[in-house]
């Protein structure tokens, strides 16, 4: 394993552990997914992940239980990283909202407290106001955002006066906007993305197809899983196909390493099984040339999906079968 070259009380994998499907039904994964989820966590520390994620959102607070019941005594080696869903992310309701995060989770600190995704009335003035508290008394280590651009980022950042270690958002081969002023930043300043969806929630493993789609909710409502979207993808995946051909690797690993290749990049995909485990965990070994970054990105450039609006009358149709 590898880790982001920064100064933190504790090391952060470069492939860290994702569990909004923790006790979340919308993924399809079935009853015994929970007895899995266990596996996962405990081979995953095996293999030297040190960064897990989740939210107070993911299985309304299951995800957390899960996850805290997995580590067991290990908890306190590792990152464990959560985040607060601001329906009214006051600073009273912050610090309350922290405390029952770490219950659920079973530890005495949060190691990173991230807020879910900007409040487009609630300053973060009064969010970061909370956060500086928990902080204060311990409750919580280093702070995170998520979906932030880079602008309240840093506003972010003067309202906590101090670091905001993180911000957590989409980002793979297909949804490319952090390489523009995120990332540059978080190398200037020394502060990590954290790519979410980094798989493009499987799009990018070259598993399906618009003959072979994919189950579940949350993929069946993403527009990148359209027949047409599929079939636009072509080209990308056989260009990973390729790449991974040279490196004896699947599709989704050079997905992960093409993120990877930026040193303040963490990657946090799911996973559905060990072995899906153990292969992206295996992707931060690899090292891609700079021939196949570039034919990565351009024909990442060339992918021109069905989104937005447009794309809402197919997934109607693509659900209901009219």
């Amino acid at each position: 394993m590898r880790f982001v070259p920064l100064d933190t009380p504790k090391s952060i994998s470069k492939i860290g552990l994702g569990t909004w499907q923790f006790g979340s039904k919308e993924w399809g994964y079935g009853a015994d997914y929970e007895r899995r989820a266990g596996d996962i966590v405990r081979r995953a520390l095996d293999l030297g992940v040190t960064l897990f994620d989740t939210a107070e959102l993911y299985g309304f607070g299951r995800s957390e239980r899960i996850l805290g019941a997995a580590l067991g005594d290990d908890r306190a080696k590792v990152v464990v990283a959560s985040k607060i869903f601001p329906v009214l992310p006051i600073a009273p309701v912050v610090q309350q909202r922290a405390v029952a995060s770490a219950a659920r989770l079973g530890v005495s600190s949060i190691d990173l407290y991230q807020v879910h995704q900007p409040n487009p009335v609630v300053a973060d003035t009064t969010t970061m106001r909370g956060m500086r508290a928990l902080q204060d008394v311990g409750l919580v280590g280093e702070v995170g955002v998520s979906n932030y651009n880079l602008r309240r980022w840093r506003f972010a950042e003067a309202a906590l006066g101090r670091r905001v270690l993180s911000n957590q958002v989409r980002y793979s081969l297909v949804d490319r906007g952090p390489e523009e002023d995120l990332i540059p930043y978080a190398e200037q300043a020394g502060r990590i993305v954290i790519a979410y969806s980094p798989l493009a929630q499987g799009f990018l493993s070259g598993r399906y197809d618009a003959r072979n789609p994919p189950s579940g909710a949350v993929r069946r409502a993403n527009p990148y899983f359209l027949p047409e979207n599929l079939d636009r993808g072509t080209a990308l995946i056989a260009t990973l196909r390729e790449v991974a051909g040279a490196h004896d690797a699947t599709p989704s690993q050079i997905a992960l390493a093409y993120l990877l290749r930026h040193p303040n990049v963490v990657a946090i995909p799911g996973a559905s099984s060990v072995e899906q485990l153990e292969r992206n965990a295996a992707a931060a070994e690899i090292d891609l040339t700079d021939d196949e970054y570039a034919a990565l990105s351009t024909e990442a450039r060339q992918f021109r999906p069905i989104t937005g609006l447009a794309a809402v009358p197919k997934l109607v149709r693509a659900r209901t079968g009219r």
